[in-house]
């Protein structure tokens, strides 16, 4: 995990109030929303990292399909805020 990652998870778990999170456990290319996310992550939560990602990185996630795509795996949320970050 590079250092965007370990920072977008962190953040992650702040905003989703995740307790006591065992980060070797979380594979960046694991999914990262739904049953099989590692986080426990679901749509609800999508909707706050959404809005805090944009917020903080003065990126913008447009469409829902973008956001599923975005939102797949930590690893390509990392990937959409390098090459879209301001």
């Amino acid at each position: 995990m590079d250092e965007l990652e370990k920072e977008l998870v962190e953040m992650i778990c702040e905003v989703c109030k995740i307790k006591n999170p065992v980060f070797a456990d979380i594979s960046p290319t694991a999914s990262l929303i739904g049953p099989e996310s590692p986080l426990d992550i679901d749509s609800l939560d999508a909707v706050e990292i959404v809005f805090t990602v944009q917020n903080r990185y003065k990126v913008r996630i447009d469409s829902e399909e973008t956001s599923r795509e975005v939102l797949a795996t930590l690893k390509s949320l990392a990937d959409f805020v390098r090459t879209n970050r301001s």
